[in-house]
């Protein structure tokens, strides 16, 4: 994987083999950030990553000018690889908790302006994820939710829905705190 903008730039970063994850593809993940960047200006933006696996999204954000992002994983395999990532790329903005990513969300109260989440495949509990985020008041005003998914979950009812986008095998369904015009 590699870090596709901002002051890591075109850094590779090399994953264990043995690390229960699958990281949003570069594709993916730069038609990701090419849509945000419409929305939020990076250097404003407090991030929370979930499921973040190899920490692929995180140090993505960090590198393009985020002050403070927080990465949570329940592996840990996974937590302890982006701790020791971010202290050699000295990534003092991005903070790994180690949590449930459903106990974490039930207890937690800070505000954010970007949450991302990129639970498995086989997650059965992507509408609790999107309650959790919405019933707690988990972003700030101007706040977005991307939740990567598979093509057969669809959000379109959900009353914060904003779209959804397709990349090969990836999926993003978009979430506003308050929804943005097509002024």
């Amino acid at each position: 994987m590699r870090i596709i903008r901002g002051r890591y730039q075109r850094r590779q970063i090399v994953a264990p083999n043995n690390l229960p994850v699958r990281p949003t593809t570069d594709m993916a993940k730069e038609s990701l950030f090419n849509i945000l960047e419409n929305y939020m200006d990076f250097e404003e933006v407090t991030a929370l990553d979930l499921f973040a696996g190899t920490g692929n999204i995180s140090y993505e954000l960090v590198s393009r000018g985020c002050p403070k992002v927080t990465a949570i994983d329940q592996d840990n395999g996974c937590v302890r690889f982006i701790r020791e990532t971010a202290n050699k790329l000295d990534m003092k903005e991005l903070m790994v908790v180690r949590s449930d990513v459903f106990r974490f969300l039930a207890n937690h109260k800070m505000k954010y302006d970007l949450i991302f989440a990129d639970p498995p495949y086989d997650c059965q509990h992507y509408n609790e994820l999107v309650r959790l985020v919405f019933d707690n008041e988990l972003l700030n005003e101007d706040g977005m939710f991307v939740l990567e998914h598979d093509k057969y979950v669809h959000f379109e009812e959900h009353p914060h829905f904003m779209e959804q986008r397709h990349y090969g095998k990836v999926n993003f369904s978009f979430f506003a705190q308050t929804l943005y015009s097509e002024e």
